[in-house]
């Protein structure tokens, strides 16, 4: 029995959804660790196109339980849609539970969200919008709103008299919104909790207990480059996308953790702002873009794309716990004649080469990537589906960038659908 953490190894949209979707064939528990509906996923099965963005998408096979963590944050109203949207297409949701600690995200933390965003001027992050880091922000200031307070009259009254005289004094005196009253947001957390009814689950406890010699599968959001403390920052997320987030955000320790499957594209995108080294910003780029589909499932909005980037991609596997890769989208360089790989960033200032991450973003505008170039292999392998029956040029780039990383890629995904991968051990 293996109990895995499957996570972004870049800026997130990896195709994290497809291979924890194979992946839950196998296994019995699956967890969503951290994040909130700003997360995307799409998985094709049976000719169907699924859309993620708090469910995990292990609820696609019958008989598994898909817990949604106390890390995690939910707008009840996306949460809805996300379900309703499942149930029509003919998922069954009976197997979905929702840990009564996760955090509630408000209304008016998307509106703060809004505000933010639309008026950061030069210190714009490139949020979805989704209020997902105010609401983490009220969650560590301690005058947040749990699950579970929705089903407590005495609880949830007490604390709206602590939170509501700060909240409103925000909206109004900062940011020039306007205030809610007691009785509009005690209406609301009436609707929220028939939302969450069918779904959360009070013996959360019992649940793990239960589970706890199970298989079980951790499923995060968005990409250690996102993280809070190891990412890009301020250009990151709200959460720990890392594998040691899984610990935190489940409710298991670390000691259940047996691997972390970093998932990660054979180039790189980024949604939002933030410094990106290998941006291709040519007709390359766009040709990678068009491709690969490059555009968010959340948003829409185009991915930027560029080459692979290794210095971020062993900062990754060093930083998430990564002890495997999931190489997806292979298939893009199809038609590619040269593949190009940054090995190191060149300090344009000193002339300096390093190979380690510069945790210092605000200096990434001096550096440059430093390419090794790749033999395209200039044909289709989106239905090959034996490691050895690739081109020897795809597994050429495949085996470089194990060497040049130190880890191990066990899985290769050569398109969309569940059965266009590789499994290599």
């Amino acid at each position: 029995m293996t109990n895995t953490v499957v996570l972004g190894a870049q800026w997130g949209d990896e195709g994290k959804a497809k291979i924890t979707d194979i992946l839950a064939s196998k296994a019995d528990f699956i967890i969503r660790y951290q994040g909130g509906c700003n997360a995307g996923h799409t998985v094709v099965a049976n000719n169907t196109t699924y859309k993620f963005h708090l469910v995990p998408s292990g609820i696609l096979y019958g008989g598994k339980v898909c817990f949604i963590g106390t890390g995690t944050v939910i707008y009840p109203e996306a949460f809805k849609s996300e379900t309703d949207e499942l149930k029509s297409q003919g998922v069954n949701l009976s197997g979905l539970k929702i840990s009564p600690l996760a955090s509630v995200t408000m209304p008016y933390h998307i509106e703060i969200d809004g505000y933010s965003e639309t008026h950061a001027g030069k210190g714009k992050i490139g949020t979805t919008k989704k209020g997902i880091g105010p609401t983490y922000t009220d969650k560590a200031a301690r005058i947040g709103l749990k699950i579970q307070d929705l089903y407590d009259e005495e609880t949830l009254s007490e604390k709206l008299d602590v939170i509501l005289p700060i909240k409103n004094k925000t909206l109004s005196k900062v940011y020039g919104l306007e205030e809610y009253s007691k009785e509009c947001i005690t209406e609301l957390c009436k609707k929220y909790a028939e939302i969450f009814r069918p779904y959360v689950c009070f013996n959360w406890q019992e649940l793990l207990e239960q589970h706890k010699n199970d298989r079980i599968l951790f499923e995060g959001a968005q990409g250690v480059m996102l993280d809070i403390d190891w990412g890009t920052y301020p250009f990151v997320t709200s959460s720990n996308p890392i594998g040691g987030g899984a610990a935190v955000g489940s409710g298991f320790g670390p000691k259940v953790i047996d691997e972390v499957i970093g998932v990660a594209k054979a180039y790189v995108t980024r949604v939002g702002e933030g410094p990106f080294v290998t941006e291709l910003k040519d007709e390359t780029g766009k040709e990678i873009q068009e491709t690969g589909h490059e555009f968010g499932v959340t948003t829409g909005r185009p991915r930027r794309c560029g080459w692979f980037d290794a210095v971020t991609m062993r900062y990754a596997v060093q930083v998430g716990g990564i002890t495997k890769i999931a190489l997806t989208k292979l298939d893009v360089f199809d038609k590619f004649d040269e593949i190009e790989i940054c090995t190191a960033y060149k300090d344009t200032r000193t002339g300096e080469i390093t190979k380690y991450y510069p945790t210092d973003v605000y200096t990434h505008k001096y550096f440059e990537p430093v390419y090794e170039t790749m033999p395209g292999w200039k044909t289709d392998i989106t239905g090959i589906k034996e490691f050895d029956k690739l081109p020897e040029n795809t597994k050429k780039y495949i085996k470089r960038l194990e060497e040049i990383l130190n880890t191990p890629i066990s899985i290769v995904s050569v398109g969309p659908d569940r059965v266009q991968t590789i499994f290599r051990d």
